[in-house]
């Protein structure tokens, strides 16, 4: 695997529950690029993010992904694999019975972190990154949904990871707000990290220019972001 390549998939299948979802999956992707995974629902998006972290197993073909080879990954190591890929969900997933600062604080106990000086300085670090440095105290219910999804991302970069995997991370989002979402992950990607989003709202592209993957009857295609953007809305429209 070349040294900027981050993501390196060949040939790969994806099963969910024993049904063949995806096949013949090439994949790759290099550190700093922003990445846009599309397609209908059902269609193995979700899934193929899945086998990035190893949540769900490899079954056949070659995948490189932070410098581990899903083939030979043991058990052991999925927690390490998973401290170099940070998630962003569509529904948040906070814990709602603690505060911002105590949701990251979670992920920092969870994942390794015992100095508690460093773990203070990497807070507050995150937090003045994803713009909520005044609201370490507040509780989830207590934030915008922009601003919640603000905390999740803190969180996917807590471990300075060299890959985000963002499942619809506007989807339950207004415009306006989106934007500001978008904006940040952008920001994230030009610190040298990869960011694979999936995506439903193809008006994004032309503000937020990027490579295009789009799952599509069981195959992953690696599309052509000026095509894709003179013929999406017609295609869509056709669906």
């Amino acid at each position: 695997m070349p040294l900027d390549t981050i993501i390196e998939l060949e040939k790969i299948s994806v099963f969910q529950k024993n049904q063949l979802i995806l096949s013949d999956v090439n994949m790759s992707i290099e550190r700093g690029e922003f990445c846009y995974l599309i397609g209908r629902t059902g269609s193995g998006k979700s899934s193929l993010m899945k086998v990035l972290y190893a949540d769900l197993p490899l079954v056949d073909g070659k995948a490189q992904v932070a410098g581990f080879n899903l083939q030979e990954l043991r058990d052991k190591q999925i927690p390490f694999l998973r401290r170099k890929i940070g998630i962003v969900f569509q529904d948040f997933q906070l814990l709602n019975d603690r505060s911002v600062r105590n949701n990251l604080l979670f992920v920092m106990n969870a994942t390794g972190w015992r100095d508690k000086i460093a773990m203070e300085e990497r807070l507050e670090d995150v937090l003045e990154k994803v713009g909520l440095q005044t609201k370490g105290f507040k509780m989830p219910h207590q934030l915008s949904g922009g601003e919640q999804q603000r905390v999740v991302i803190g969180r996917a970069l807590i471990n300075d990871p060299d890959i985000i995997l963002a499942d619809e991370p506007t989807g339950n989002l207004d415009p306006e707000t989106s934007l500001g979402i978008m904006e940040l992950l952008v920001d994230i990607s030009k610190t040298g990290r990869a960011i694979l989003m999936a995506t439903h709202d193809y008006t994004l592209f032309e503000q937020f220019p990027g490579r295009i993957f789009r799952c599509d009857g069981g195959k992953v295609v690696d599309l052509n972001p000026d095509y894709y953007i003179n013929t999406s809305r017609e295609e869509e429209a056709n669906q």
